[in-house]
């Protein structure tokens, strides 16, 4: 059995595969319908209306429909697409056992307990015919895949066929008034729409299960006799075939496989059996070791099965559907149909060579497993599972590529895997001894070689070499001088393909690819969600592979992408240039056509080809945001530029680049506030400050422009926005731009004219203006101020740095792809860094304060008429001109940008909340808590966040004035670590830590400081989610600890909660014998008992108290005074067998104890547990925070805790 998917959840009675989506929906026992899609392994959608089992479901062929029934006596129609119920059919009077659409007709057949099978019309909403007959329970009822006949079940030992050929026509055609009459009477009078057609009586006990064949005049049955039983049918009469015995209990499910000829049954007994449908003879048997099987169903197309058990289901299929393949040049040799066939690439022509023996075992999946072929000696070695593993060794004829009728005998031979190594050697992999035996094409030993390491498989590593397979890990090894040539970490090694020139090598398992030299030396590694099935190399060294849904691909560097999307998986076999040839599961040779520019793009940037990315981006049509992202993380977003045609898009990616120009024309076409300040930010960045300055003006930044011309130096420009600030009666603007100014007399005037006299006085009497200080000591009178007598230093403006023009730039290299661009927005602001954009400046249209900056042009000037009309200039030839030094596009750029930071880097390389939390990313962190642990009070853990941000960075002063610089501190970091790794961060919390303060929790409860300890204990639930340990063995110690702590809290805090019940003796007792029965260590177990015992013995329950007594004795107890006060109590208990007060308490009963109510709940009794700590809650909890750890919601889904990159790996 190959299991493809396995789910865990409540009892699965229901099954039933979408056709054409790789979806499975699975009614539980709990009431819970669940929607999967096996081949992602996520679960998609549920569906919670019942009320109780749901023990039927099924998918509509072609509507976004399934149906459901339960034992609420509902059948209840659902679209998923909606996401919700859309009707409910109400009639049926007991459980409903199966519901099934037809294929053709909007009907639902159901099966019930109440004896009878409806048919009903899903569009009209009502039943159209009951099938009464049955004597007991219906367990279950089908339509015929093709005919209008349906098969039912039932528990009264028979089986029974019924024809519903009159209800199909009167569905069809409702004819004339005299049939219509006649049908009417027919349905008043008990239908006939729908007739016994046989009765099959055999089975000695309730029968659960029949079906049909989809095809043949056949029908299965399962039932309680333990039997399985093959019926046949013709137009008048069926009978029993044969009998398949071998279940030990209940049949519970059985049909005929839609693409096999085996029958597959399931059964009460943890079992799945196979039978050969033609034989009838048992094939193979695979077991559960606890979970009874109950619902079995096969994909109407795909070679798929999936089975439902008491703790979940699984979706499998029997038979690898790879064929096997191996390439020879221009050729290729494969098997099908157990024939060996021979395909030519350049002219497509499929011919069959010889036939392959059918294995001698009578087990599935013994098919053709590997195919390695010899060119020169037209040797073909066949590997497969037969007999544990084995070979066939055929040599073809020349003349059998024409003929494909030749039969020879094989050279035969055992081993785990065979290759060739050379013209006229192969290598057979014997597991027992771990050694190759090399052959020759007699089949004869050569030579043997112990392996270097335990091997179960070889592969093909070049003439004379061997790829061997070990559990973690691949080697080569030299067979000639028995060496080992190079080693790789990786394991579950599946296929391994070379490139042409044997130089590189794409190792593939089930979800990962590894790619290497030919030495072995690790390239890159590649992870896939969903299964890898094939690959191969292009001629420019690029890996091309298909999961079960695409093709993609894989560059040198690791870096990969889609080619295209799949119907249905492929297995390629060879490309040439945009063609890919591969193999269906029909064995049928297909070509495919992809289109290569994306991937030979990238791969062009890799190795820095940029002729070749210039001719690209010329003449293809590359574009989509995924190739922007791409070459913005590669760090060419001038590249990204010339394939983008939003213009928001090309306003980033200009910025990133530093391409001012494109920004502004992007900017101007945008024309909104916030990117002309992000283009002003950039252009100052740049010092480009005439693009500051317009950039300023377009948004009445005034503020920002005034400042901008005092570091600059232009104070006409000053005096003009100083003018502005009076018009927009901006006083605080007039002030700052006098300030600049260094306009004392403007400063007074503002002070006067805005009613600070005081503050006008002291400014003038400061600066020495002695006619100004009598004008306004005659407005002071008496309140004239008092200045100290002391120097001062008048505010004077700084005399700018530089003044005028753009900042002196760090000077860099060209990039590679400037001048060759196209050079948008480069002739408008070609000299932007020269012009006096503010000399224009005006003061217009002065309405409600809102000031319009426009340009001093002539309303009469012609514009039309062109030029400047400056006349050439006759200059000697020698004469020298100087190059102007600061345009903006001359030799002038940016410095390269920075990477990105290494707290993104480690929020995107992590699944672990402590390293988001470490990043910063908080909201990341809560998201995976939820999602694990079904955390959703974060409260609690605030403070862990912080202190854990904190301590993953150091900080460090620049200046006094400058803000503090954080530096991430990476975990096992050294100065011989290169740069351009990344390690992931230092944590503060360690379980080492942990283990402390579980040590200072036990001094604290044995003291009896229980408030102390519960405050340790919760500490360390608290920090458990937030910690990070290497191994697997830790990871498991991490679970101990969340076990024996959740233990400690809950105990701690019955005890405290005793203590408070001052007025209440019987729930003291209940919560002092709860406590007894936490996992505590046995000291603690003791004071427990102790205790518990003598709040029962005062309390009057002396039968209760000797029970704690006993336990106390059999814990052996070191303290003398213990035992004694246990035999005291157990001799007072003898001669008073009594308790005074009934107790919600059975010390017989093994119970758990709620984390909430404190009340006991006994074996058998429904619970539900919280997803963190596991504590176990009543019912009525679910939903709630959990009383216990107070984090995580009680009874929710969570994925488990994930505190290791172990556990990833």
């Amino acid at each position: 059995m190959l299991t493809k998917f396995e789910t865990k959840s409540n009892r699965v009675k229901g099954l039933s595969f979408h056709n054409k989506r790789p979806w499975i929906l699975a009614s539980l026992h709990s009431g819970v319908i669940q929607l999967w899609d096996y081949r992602m392994g996520t679960l998609i959608d549920r569906f919670e209306e019942h009320d109780g089992p749901v023990r039927g479901v099924h998918f509509h062929q072609s509507q976004p429909l399934f149906v459901s029934g339960g034992d609420d006596y509902k059948i209840k129609v659902w679209n998923y697409k909606l996401h919700r119920c859309l009707f409910t059919l109400l009639g049926h009077l007991d459980y409903i056992r199966t519901v099934q659409f037809h294929h053709e007709y909007p009907w639902i057949v159901s099966a019930s307990d109440d004896q009878t099978i409806r048919i009903w019309n899903w569009q009209s909403r009502a039943c159209i015919s009951v099938l009464t007959g049955h004597n007991h329970y219906v367990m279950c009822a089908l339509f015929h895949p093709k005919e209008d006949l349906v098969v039912s079940a039932s528990l009264d030992q028979t089986i029974r066929v019924w024809d519903i050929g009159a209800l199909k026509k009167k569905t069809v055609s409702p004819a004339d008034d005299i049939l219509r009459l006649s049908q009417m009477n027919a349905d008043f009078f008990g239908g006939v729409d729908a007739v016994v057609k046989y009765v099959l009586e055999g089975h000695d006990r309730g029968v659960n299960w029949a079906s049909f064949h989809p095809t043949l005049p056949l029908i299965v049955s399962g039932a309680d006799d333990r039997q399985v039983k093959i019926w046949r049918m013709n137009d008048s009469k069926a009978w029993e075939v044969d009998t398949l015995r071998g279940h030990m209990n209940n049949v519970s499910s059985v049909l005929f496989h839609s693409k096999q000829d085996i029958i597959v049954s399931n059964s009460e007994d943890k079992s799945i059996r196979v039978w050969d449908a033609t034989k009838r003879t048992a094939l193979q048997t695979f077991r559960r070791e606890h979970d009874r099987f109950w619902i079995l169903t096969c994909h109407p197309e795909l070679n798929l099965l999936a089975a439902g058990h008491d703790n979940g289901m699984i979706v499998f299929k029997f038979e690898r559907e790879r064929p096997p393949f191996s390439l020879s040049n221009d050729s290729l040799y494969y098997i099908k149909d157990r024939f060996l066939r021979f395909y030519e690439f350049s002219t497509q022509k499929d011919t069959q060579i010889i036939p392959i023996r059918r294995p001698g075992s009578s087990g599935l999946n013994q098919g053709p497993r590997s195919l390695s072929y010899s060119p020169t000696e037209n040797a073909v070695l066949i590997c497969s599972e037969v007999d544990g593993g084995s070979y066939e060794l055929y040599v073809i004829p020349k003349d059998s590529v024409t003929r494909g009728d030749a039969i020879q005998e094989a050279k035969r031979g055992v081993g785990g895997s065979a290759v060739f190594v050379a013209r006229n050697r192969f290598a057979v992999l014997e597991k027992t001894t771990n050694q190759v035996l090399v052959k020759n094409l007699k089949n004869e030993i050569v030579k043997k070689s112990v392996l270097p390491v335990v091997t179960d498989a070889i592969f093909y590593a070049g003439t004379g070499n061997l790829l061997c397979r070990a559990e973690d890990k691949m080697v080569i090894f030299d067979l000639q001088q028995r060496i080992v040539m190079g080693e790789i970490q990786t394991s579950c090694v599946r296929y391994v393909l070379w490139s042409n020139d044997m130089e590189s090598v794409a190792l593939l398992s089930k979800h990962s690819i590894v790619i290497a030299d030919k030495k072995l030396s690790h390239r890159c590694t590649l992870h896939e969600t969903i299964r890898v099935k094939s690959g191969s190399w292009d001629d420019n060294g690029v890996f091309i592979y298909t999961t079960l849904t695409h093709i993609k691909y894989c560059l040198p560097n690791g870096d990969s992408g889609i080619v295209k999307t799949l119907d249905a998986p492929v297995y390629i076999t060879k490309i040439f240039g945009n063609t890919i040839f591969c193999l269906d599961r029909d064995g049928k040779n297909r070509m495919i056509v992809i289109d290569a520019t994306e991937y030979l793009f990238k791969l062009s940037l890799l190795r820095k080809r940029f002729d070749h990315v210039m001719s690209m981006i010329r003449n293809s049509e590359l574009c989509g945001q995924a190739m922007i992202a791409y070459l913005q993380q590669k760090g060419f977003p001038e590249v990204a530029l010339h394939f983008v045609k939003d213009e928001r898009t090309r306003f980033n990616l200009a910025l990133e680049s530093g391409n001012i120009q494109i920004a502004v024309a992007s900017a101007k076409e945008i024309d909104e506030k916030d990117h002309w300040y992000r283009l002003g930010v950039e252009a100052l960045r740049q010092g480009n400050s005439g693009i500051v300055e317009y950039a300023y003006q377009r948004t009445k930044n005034f503020e920002r422009l005034s400042f901008l011309y005092l570091i600059t130096g232009n104070l006409d420009k000053l005096s003009k926005m100083m003018k502005i600030a009076e018009v927009k009666n901006d006083i605080m603007g007039q002030f700052h731009n006098a300030l600049y100014l260094g306009d004392i007399k403007e400063r007074i005037k503002i002070l006067e004219n805005s009613g600070h006299l005081a503050l006008a006085f002291a400014t003038a009497k400061t600066h020495g203006l002695n006619d100004i200080v009598e004008e306004l000591s005659v407005k002071l009178k008496d309140n004239i101020p008092i200045l100290p007598l002391r120097s001062t230093s008048l505010l004077i403006p700084p005399t700018p740095v530089i003044s005028g023009g753009d900042w002196p730039l760090l000077r860099v290299t060209k990039g590679i792809f400037e001048g060759s661009l196209d050079n948008t927005g480069q002739e408008e602001y070609e000299d932007a860094a020269d012009a006096d954009w503010v000399e224009d400046l005006d003061i217009a249209d002065v309405d409600n304060g809102d000031i319009s900056i426009v340009d001093d042009e002539d309303p009469n000037e012609d514009n039309e008429s062109g030029g400047w009309d400056h006349e050439d200039l006759e200059l000697p030839p020698d004469f020298d001109t100087p190059k102007a030094t600061s345009t903006a596009r001359s030799a002038v750029f940016v410095p390269p940008n920075l990477g990105p930071p290494v707290t993104q880097m480690w929020a995107q390389k992590s699944s672990l909340a402590a390293e988001h939390v470490a990043a910063g990313n908080f909201d990341t962190a809560m998201r995976l808590l939820n999602r694990q642990l079904a955390i959703k009070n974060f409260t609690p853990l605030k403070s862990l966040f912080l202190d854990l941000h904190m301590g993953s960075h150091s900080f460090l002063y620049a200046s006094t004035s400058a803000s503090l610089i954080s530096f991430p501190i990476e975990r096992n970091s050294s100065e011989s670590t290169p740069t351009h790794t990344r390690a992931p961060p230092q944590l503060i919390f360690t379980f080492s830590q942990l283990e402390d303060k579980l040590k200072a929790g036990y001094k604290a409860t044995t003291s009896g400081k229980f408030t102390e300890a519960l405050r340790l204990f919760m500490s360390i639930l608290y920090t458990i989610p937030l910690i990070v340990v290497e191994t697997r063995r830790e990871v498991d110690e991490v679970k101990e600890l969340v076990i024996i702590v959740k233990e400690y809290v809950l105990g701690l805090q019955m005890e405290l909660k005793r203590r408070e019940l001052k007025d209440d003796p019987v729930r003291q007792q209940e919560l002092a014998a709860y406590f007894t029965h936490c996992n505590l260590q046995i000291p603690h177990l003791r004071l427990a008992l102790m205790n518990a015992m003598t709040v029962c013995f005062k309390g009057g329950n002396l039968v209760t108290a000797s029970s704690f007594a006993r336990r106390l004795l059999e814990s052996n107890p070191t303290a003398e005074n213990q035992s004694q006060k246990a035999r005291v109590v157990i001799q007072a208990a003898e001669r008073n067998m009594r308790d005074s007060t009934e107790l919600n308490y059975d010390f017989r009963n093994p119970f758990v104890t709620c984390g909430a109510t404190y009340v006991p709940i006994y074996r058998g009794q429904k619970d539900v547990v919280c997803p963190y700590c596991s504590s176990h809650f009543v019912v009525s909890q679910e939903g709630e925070i959990c009383g216990v750890c107070n984090l995580s919601v009680v009874g929710s889904d969570a994925s488990g805790l994930l505190c290791s990159p172990a556990q990833i790996r």
